[in-house]
């Protein structure tokens, strides 16, 4: 197998556990991942809320799973044979990987964009389009766009949130990520949300965020690329997709020069 990143050394800030398989593709390709977690996604204590959120899913028309995180999640708080019931409501996934995780749970998917992966893609889709008197639960992390939500209320939904997870800044220690800004040995910064790429810059010593702008940064969507160019990144490339295929590609192609800089 062709070794095409001849050593790069690509930063990976995914959440631990959903970091592997993009180092693993890096490595194949002969690049060192460096392993550094921006995002930790956390079980909310509020248990007895979350069940009795679930319990009242027979109540919707529509299930809307935000990530894949908010179906792993659920996990912690529910009844899986309660859930496999649930026959009454459609379930919607946001993108090709949540609707994985929908079925690797058990659970049917009956709407996933066939292209894109966020809130517009799924508001796109016919049915979602003539929404009044329907009840729709939003199944997410806590905080997030309100887009989704908004739009749906706006078409005539009943719509409810149920967060299943939070969000949070790991303890991770930074030196060896500072230590390689300072050397100028980092070549690639892969970022797969918007809160990602803000604690990154919260975790790092702010005498290197001049450096660390100058370095070519993967992105998955035109939403983070809008807020990394305004928060003052200067290369920023934005993948097909959010898989770990498409950001391996993005990367390669930052490596050898097959993107245009700065874009």
């Amino acid at each position: 197998m062709s070794k095409i990143l001849n050593g790069a050394c690509v930063l990976v800030t995914r959440p631990a556990h959903q970091a592997e398989n993009l180092c693993r593709l890096l490595k194949e390709q002969g690049g060192i991942a460096i392993r550094f977690p921006t995002l930790a996604i956390t079980a909310l204590e509020n248990k007895q809320a979350i069940q009795a959120g679930l319990a009242q899913w027979n109540s919707y028309q529509w299930l809307i799973f935000i990530s894949a995180n908010a179906v792993t999640m659920h996990s912690y708080y529910s009844d899986d044979d309660k859930i496999k019931k649930n026959n009454s409501a459609h379930i919607a996934a946001i993108g090709k990987s949540t609707a994985e995780a929908l079925l690797l749970a058990g659970l049917p998917v009956d709407l996933v964009p066939e292209q894109g992966y966020n809130s517009e893609a799924i508001l796109a889709m016919p049915a979602m389009q003539q929404m009044q008197g329907q009840r729709c639960l939003i199944v997410r992390g806590v905080g997030g766009r309100e887009e989704l939500a908004s739009t749906l209320r706006s078409r005539g939904a009943v719509v409810d949130y149920l967060e299943v997870y939070q969000r949070i800044i790991p303890s991770s220690d930074s030196s060896s990520v500072n230590l390689l800004l300072a050397q100028n040995k980092l070549d690639v910064i892969t970022v797969t949300s918007v809160a990602a790429l803000q604690n990154l810059l919260i975790m790092l010593d702010d005498s290197y965020h001049q450096r660390l702008f100058l370095i070519p940064l993967v992105v998955i969507s035109d939403r983070i690329r809008h807020i990394a160019a305004d928060i003052g990144f200067k290369r920023i490339a934005v993948t097909n997709s959010p898989s770990d295929l498409a950001i391996l590609e993005t990367v390669k192609m930052s490596v050898t020069g097959g993107l245009a800089w700065p874009n």
